[in-house]
């Protein structure tokens, strides 16, 4: 399990405050989130600014990390993601530890993939000797982001929800192959109230992904939030702008959250939703299950 924040506007954003001082800000869960569980493994930020990527990571907990706070405030991009680790699939370490950055695309993932080892092979086949190259830890996470890509590659124009569902729907298969016994699909099972080992035998599969301009990912298995902007706002904490868009252009933004982070109105993605962000920011969601 992971806690994991993601954000998209249509100018570049500082998530310093959500990242630090906000009310449930990610190094707040990073200590202890709504179960009582802290994520002691690792955690990384990236950024996207004019179709670049950049990301940095640190395998020692957030909240004893003088660099967690220095990043948090220089982060600043159309996109922004940050990820705090519970290690499942892969040992802590710098290679295992998130964001995973692949060229511009850079992936985030809180779940795992049940029989990971079993159904390795299966995802390994389906990747280039270039793809399987860019993988370098033994998380099941990385090797969803070379899927991803891979998929990505065989359909260049292709829209990244559907990339995404169709990455999905393969993993589903292969655990559903190698695992009997696991719960590949969308689950009505209060996965908050579950046991270590009860979510073991669940495929969990929350991710948010960009390949440099789009934000995408699916909710699956796991709780996610999503929050709309819609104009450049004072912030709460700091009583500064977190944007500086040209006076006369229009903002938006769009951030999503393994928890409510602010005293704002966030809305639940429902489980089993893929999505991306289409025109301005703005979230584009579907079932995983549509055609």
């Amino acid at each position: 399990m992971c806690r994991l924040y993601g954000l998209q506007a249509t100018h570049p954003t500082r998530s310093a405050c959500e990242l630090l001082d906000a009310q449930n800000a990610l190094i707040q869960q990073s200590r202890e989130d709504a179960r009582g569980l802290s994520y002691p493994h690792g955690w990384g930020m990236g950024q996207v600014t004019d179709g670049t990527s950049s990301c940095f990571r640190q395998v020692q907990p957030a909240t004893e990390s003088d660099a967690y706070r220095n990043e948090a405030l220089s982060t600043e991009g159309t996109t922004v993601l940050a990820h705090v680790r519970r290690a499942t699939v892969g040992d802590p370490s710098h290679a295992n530890t998130h964001p995973f950055r692949h060229g511009p695309a850079l992936l985030i993932h809180n779940g795992h993939v049940p029989a990971f080892n079993a159904v390795r092979p299966h995802l390994l086949d389906q990747l280039s000797d270039e793809r399987r190259r860019f993988v370098r830890g033994t998380t099941d996470s990385e090797h969803v982001l070379a899927l991803l890509l891979q998929l990505r590659d065989e359909a260049p124009d292709a829209p990244l929800h559907k990339v995404t569902r169709e990455a999905l729907q393969h993993l589903q298969s292969w655990v559903a192959k190698e695992a009997p016994h696991a719960e590949p699909h969308a689950t009505d099972a209060d996965t908050q109230s579950l046991s270590h080992d009860e979510l073991e035998d669940i495929l969990a599969l929350n991710l948010l992904w960009t390949d440099g301009t789009t934000l995408a990912g699916s909710r699956l298995n796991r709780t996610l939030w999503m929050l709309e902007r819609s104009h450049v706002r004072a912030c709460p904490l700091c009583g500064e702008n977190h944007a500086a868009p040209p006076a006369d252009a229009d903002y938006r933004a769009t951030v999503l959250a393994s928890e409510r982070i602010t005293d704002e109105p966030w809305t639940e993605i429902p489980n089993g939703t893929i999505f991306a962000t289409i025109n301005a920011a703005t979230l584009h969601l579907e079932s995983l299950t549509s055609t």
